[in-house]
């Protein structure tokens, strides 16, 4: 499912009471916003029953360019990981 399925899956479900695809946008982009708000501040949104977004920490390391085969240095980074919930996990 993609976020335009996503939308149109909003927009048909009763439970949501969104009436345009507007405001199934708007909730949407609502709810991605306020996880990318929480992990910046917080650095962890969790979901009761759906899961918890946290951020990680990858380490620097070395890796190899692929088309030229010379060892290069990747740098530390941080990501974004996903731990699903007990609910969701029993659904699926």
């Amino acid at each position: 499912m993609n976020k335009a399925e996503l939308i149109e899956h909003m927009m048909k479900n009763k439970k949501a009471g969104l009436e345009s695809r507007a405001a199934a946008e708007r909730a949407v982009e609502a709810v991605i916003e306020a996880v990318a708000t929480g992990l910046k501040k917080d650095a962890k949104v969790q979901l009761i029953g759906f899961g918890t977004f946290s951020v990680r920490k990858r380490a620097a390391r070395k890796g190899r360019n692929p088309q030229t085969g010379d060892e290069i240095k990747i740098k530390a980074s941080k990501t974004v990981g996903f731990k699903v919930g007990k609910k969701l996990k029993d659904r699926i």
